[in-house]
């Protein structure tokens, strides 16, 4: 996959390992890193955060946050970038959370909605996504644009 060998690329130029957070791709970005061989060097470790209660206990996401935005939110994917930046060993950490249908979705919230934040130990921001296709779709689209981001900061 190119956009691994990029990835790659990017995160050697800095010395950097990663983490993961996901909850809509259920460990999608993790599998994608550690499908490729040599990926040790790069990947520390990766946080399957699916529940609300897993993203408060292994992320430290605040429960507060959760209740007043909700799990797809820009907040809650911030503070998963920074639960798994805290928890792990890694440079900078990623983290997705979405809608990946093809039930769950609202006006407020289609279907498609996806946030992903990016956080190293002084920056974090979060870019909002609005994907279309099948649940496939749109968790391979979530990826694809997780790992671009990362490629983008680093270089």
């Amino acid at each position: 996959m190119d956009t691994i060998k990029a990835l790659f690329d990017a995160l050697e130029a800095k010395h950097w390992t990663i983490t993961t957070a996901e909850s809509c791709t259920g460990g999608m970005i993790a599998g994608a890193i550690t499908d490729v061989s040599g990926s040790s060097a790069y990947f520390d470790r990766g946080f399957v955060t699916y529940s609300n209660e897993a993203k408060m206990e292994m992320l430290d996401v605040n429960p507060i946050t959760i209740k007043a935005y909700g799990a797809v939110s820009e907040q809650c994917a911030r503070l998963m970038a920074r639960g798994a930046y805290a928890h792990s060993k890694a440079d900078i950490a990623i983290s997705v959370t979405g809608i990946a249908g093809p039930d769950g979705g609202s006006d407020e919230k289609p279907v498609g909605l996806v946030y992903i934040g990016l956080a190293t130990d002084d920056h974090a921001e979060v870019h909002e996504h609005n994907f279309n296709g099948d649940r496939a779709s749109i968790r391979t689209q979530t990826v694809e644009a997780a790992l671009r981001h990362v490629i983008n900061y680093c270089s």
